[in-house]
């Protein structure tokens, strides 16, 4: 019997270089999702990145690499091992951009004072260029439209066998028909009067500096491309510049130096102060403080000591110290967190679908508008062929799919980059949507709302005793204790320096206190029960005492001897430093807070009181807490859940968006969408925050990209002659390569974010772009009616 092939699932990284716009990334993706074995393709024209979900028994990274090479792009898988790469990748992409700009520019240049010559006949050589021009744009021209506009063509041609509609196919068509109409006429003339120059002056219907300005702007809008994306990836880029080349190392008794991959597991190493420590560890000796605000966002140096958890990456601020090693390589939680952060930059926000399905159409649609555009000139208002070829010519070339393609992944890269510099980690473009749409959240109580650790809030003196004597009694009993709160009362005795006596006859009794002998005398320390049932006293005259103390969400415990009580101490589980601000900032947002807890209902309610909330779901379950918060989404509340990502995690799988509170060390174990790296509940404001003002930056990019082509399309087309608005093709190129810098400009605001903060620019940007571009338009327009 063949023994059944187990699926072995892998997700792989791969960079794609050539793309010139979302349908370029829509139509590799569609090809990938063709091949066998392929679970998901996305494709990030932005990140110039594809994360494809394989099944590595059917197919591998080569068969991917060659799909992608047969759509006519080029694909290597990401390195893992260089953080440079990604930086020197992008600089060699930027530098390529720039050099055929400037080439480009330096061929266009003398067509340009060609042009002028016709508006500015004193300039120089005006008389004696003109005959020339027509050879001359010709020379200058071709190299141009078939050395630098190569790639055009190359996109054109692989979109065609794709049986689709691309970017380049737009450039590619609008150019050669310029380039083409231009060397007929050219030919044509040079045939009839057995000539290559003019004859008496300049040779009329020659637009080759159309083709060559057209393909001039586009170039140079990809290189202000290239050069803003590259901003839009310095978070990731940031993180990865932590990671250390190097680890001091104790091997056989002597310390050497070692590339941080031959560190292993166990290792001992050593960290100086001011030097960063390379890998995740549990310090062994010596004691100091370090810097982890890289890491967690936290801005304070942490005190740590021997047995205290270090992150690889942070900075050793004060003294000396060795540590073992326990998470190396990629398990570190600098490089989790990159993973995350890579994951999400790749990731697509729903939102994006609508302009997927936009840019699906477009193309085909500008094509079909053109060649309208030509027939209505044309045909049917009798216009000449030169007047109609230029109107399709702008149409076809202002159109931008590009812009389009941008809107959403700029905003997403920089919103997660901007997140994890606050020390807040979102894991893609869903949970970041999903998070602007949240009214109602819902926090834990235990260890979110509160520090998780009880602690001693109160020591009632009753009788002739001291408080000392009361704590050194009560903390000398619990040491026996394994009791939660009794830990509480032990380390509180330490706090105070207390000298403890030896306990003899120790006595636990289940469900109601302990008991023992000091010095000769009988000791109880518990509750009413352990009081009037063991000790049997009467305590009656306390009950509105312990009931005060009770209603303010705290534990009260007895001391007693054997003749009359002694005192009280009280335990409780008190709210964080920030719960009481963090709640305050979320009710200002409009957000609607609720607390979830298993104690009671009095219990619950002294809790919520002091952390400023009004909603309480108490005595629930742990594993009724996920049916809490179906009951809330059914009363038509979009939910987000504030737990630990562990002991809550079927509530927050349950809820529109879980936000985990990490520790900043095992940030993948975490269940939600979110992860608050440093443990401040002040940071799901932020988040929610940072998740309005990236959606709202997409819906700007995504109005702007349609305003644009809007606005455009029909000054292309001359619709508006009437009103002196006629745009000529190279100034139309010229549009839509600022376009596309626009929408990535408008993303990189978003670098303005600071938290509780209004960020003023990027609000208000957007309408001055719109103006800037409608005056734009209409300057073009002018000045093309002038040509």
């Amino acid at each position: 019997m063949k023994t059944p092939e187990v699926k072995q699932e892998h997700r792989v990284n791969l960079i794609v270089n050539d793309m010139h716009c979302t349908s370029c990334a829509l139509m590799i993706e569609k090809n990938l999702k063709k091949l066998p074995g392929v679970k998901q393709a996305n494709v990030n024209f932005a990140a110039e990145k594809a994360s494809v979900l394989i099944d590595e028994n059917q197919v591998g990274v080569p068969d991917l690499i060659k799909t992608i090479k047969r759509a006519g792009y080029r694909a290597e898988e990401e390195s893992k091992k260089d953080p440079a790469a990604e930086a020197k990748r992008r600089e060699a992409e930027i530098g390529q951009w720039k050099k055929k700009f400037t080439s480009a520019a330096v061929l266009s240049a003398p067509m340009l004072y060609f042009m002028l010559l016709d508006f500015l006949p004193w300039l120089l050589g005006s008389v004696a260029l003109k005959p020339w021009i027509g050879i001359i744009s010709l020379i200058l021209a071709t190299p141009v439209q078939f050395i630098l506009g190569a790639g055009f063509y190359k996109g054109a041609w692989s979109s065609l066998r794709m049986r689709m509609f691309n970017m380049d196919s737009l450039i590619a068509i609008g150019t050669t028909t310029a380039y083409v109409y231009s060397l007929v006429n050219y030919a044509t003339y040079a045939l009839q009067n057995q000539s290559l120059i003019g004859i008496g002056g300049k040779i009329d219907g020659l637009y080759f500096e159309t083709a060559a300005f057209l393909i001039t702007f586009v170039l140079l809008g990809k290189w202000l491309e290239a050069k803003t994306k590259g901003k839009t990836s310095e978070a990731i880029r940031k993180l990865m510049g932590l990671q250390s080349k190097t680890a001091r190392v104790v091997r056989n008794g002597k310390t050497i130096d070692l590339p941080i991959e031959e560190v292993v597991h166990d290792d001992i190493v050593i960290v100086r102060p001011g030097e960063m420590i390379p890998v995740d560890g549990e310090i062994t000796k010596g004691s100091t403080s370090i810097d982890e605000s890289m890491i967690t966002g936290e801005s304070l140096p942490i005190e740590k000591n021997v047995g205290s958890q270090v992150i690889g990456g942070t900075i050793n601020k004060a003294g000396g110290f060795e540590f073992k090693a326990t998470r190396i390589g990629s398990e570190t939680a600098l490089s989790q967190i990159i993973r995350l952060i890579e994951e999400a930059q790749g990731s697509k926000a729903p939102i994006q679908d609508l302009a997927d399905k936009i840019s699906g159409w477009f193309v085909p649609a500008v094509i079909g508008i053109a060649i309208l555009t030509f027939i209505v000139w044309f045909f049917l208002l009798g216009a000449g062929l030169a007047y109609a070829l230029m109107a399709f010519t702008a149409v076809i070339v202002i159109a931008c799919p590009c812009a389009l393609g941008l809107a959403t992944p700029t905003a997403l890269m920089v919103g997660t980059g901007k997140g994890a510099e606050n020390g807040i980690l979102i894991k893609g473009g869903e949970p970041l949507e999903r998070a602007r749409a949240v009214n109602a959240i819902v926090f834990d109580k235990t260890g979110t709302l509160t520090k998780g650790k009880p602690e001693v809030t109160d020591i009632v003196v009753l009788g002739n005793s001291d408080e000392n004597s009361v704590l050194m009694l009560a903390a000398s009993l619990e040491r026996q204790s394994e009791h939660p709160l009794a830990e509480a009362i032990y380390n509180y005795a330490q706090e105070e320096n207390v000298e403890l006596t030896t306990v003899d006859e120790f006595q636990a009794v289940a469900g109601h206190g302990v008991a023992g002998s000091m010095e000769g005398k009988k000791y109880y320390f518990g509750n009413r029960k352990m009081m009037s049932e063991v000790a049997g006293l009467e305590i009656e005259k306390l009950n509105r005492k312990i009931s005060k103390l009770e209603e303010q969400g705290k534990t009260v415990m007895l001391l007693a001897d054997q003749q009359e009580l002694l005192g009280m101490v009280a335990v409780a589980d008190t709210i964080k430093d920030t719960t009481k601000e963090a709640i305050e900032k979320l009710k200002k947002m409009n957000l609607e807070v609720f607390m979830l807890t298993g104690d009671n209902a009095r219990t619950a309610k002294a809790i919520a009181s002091q952390a400023g909330i009004t909603n309480v779901l108490a005595e629930v379950l742990p594993q009724d807490k996920a049916n809490e918060i179906k009951n809330l989404q059914k009363s038509g509340k979009v939910v987000a859940m504030v737990g630990d990502g562990i002991n809550d995690a079927p509530a927050l799988a349950q809820a529109d968006l879980g936000i985990a509170m990490g520790s900043g060390t095992d940030v993948a174990m975490e269940t939600g969408g979110i992860i608050i790296m440093r443990n401040d509940l002040r940071d799901v404001g932020t988040a929610i925050q940072l998740s309005r003002e990236s959606m709202g930056k997409i819906k700007q990019n995504l109005f702007f990209a349609l305003f644009y082509n809007v606005i455009g399309i029909p000054i292309a087309a001359r619709a508006l002659v009437g009103l002196g608005l006629v745009l000529r093709p190279e100034l139309a190129g010229l549009a839509m390569a600022l376009s596309s810098v626009s929408v990535v400009s408008n993303s990189l605001l978003l670098k303005g974010f600071k938290p509780g903060k209004r960020n003023w620019p990027s609000t208000f940007a957007p309408f001055v772009m719109m103006a800037l571009f409608a005056l734009a338009f209409i300057l073009f327009a002018k000045a093309s009616s002038g040509m």
